[in-house]
């Protein structure tokens, strides 16, 4: 017979940070505003900050892109988020400036502590520094952080945090390379 007890799985602390009506009033709305594919990035961001989401200048969200909880959202200027990006922040995420996050993108911040017959929920924070990107269809585990213009790529599974202006690839992600920016290309 198993050892582990579904059963006796109870998350009654963990801090959801809003009223169950605000939860239910997002989760009601945002089908409304994410889903459909039209040029509604100005109302998304307006959405979203009214839902205490931190959105900079400049942001652009695409349709499909599902948020769990706004009020545990942070986005920095200029940052680009793709079509059905999946932000599920039972933790804080942080998306730091001129951030690119592609499409499919998901980022996890909830597991469960596998070595407890009652499989506890587990939350940890991610943060994504300026200028990194995260290329379509990444994973990035609970607890994780990507550092300065860093790049995640094509499908990479992040379970540790990335050095600034390292390239990761794979699963398990590991280091295959440095970037390097060519500013003189474009003046910047």
């Amino acid at each position: 017979m198993t050892q582990i007890r579904l059963d006796q799985f109870n998350n009654c602390t963990f801090d959801r940070g809003r009223t169950k009506l605000t939860e239910l009033t997002w989760l009601l709305l945002r089908p409304l505003v994410f889903c459909w594919p039209l040029p509604m990035n100005g109302l998304r961001c307006w959405v979203l900050r009214r839902f205490g989401a931190t959105i900079g200048q400049g942001v652009v969200i695409r349709a499909g892109v599902r948020i769990k909880f706004p009020w545990k959202l942070a986005v920095g200027d200029h940052t680009w988020i793709g079509e059905s990006a999946w932000i599920d922040n039972l933790a804080p995420v942080r998306i730091g400036a001129h951030c690119c996050l592609s499409q499919g993108v998901y980022l996890c911040t909830g597991n469960h502590d596998w070595s407890r017959p009652s499989f506890d929920l587990q939350t940890a924070s991610i943060t994504i520094e300026d200028g990194a990107w995260v290329a379509a269809m990444a994973r990035l585990a609970p607890g994780v952080t990507i550092g300065e213009e860093s790049i995640v790529g094509l499908a990479a599974c992040v379970t540790d945090s990335v050095a600034p202006r390292a390239i990761v690839n794979g699963n398990p992600a590991v280091v295959t390379g440095q970037r390097e920016i060519d500013v003189g290309q474009d003046g910047a």
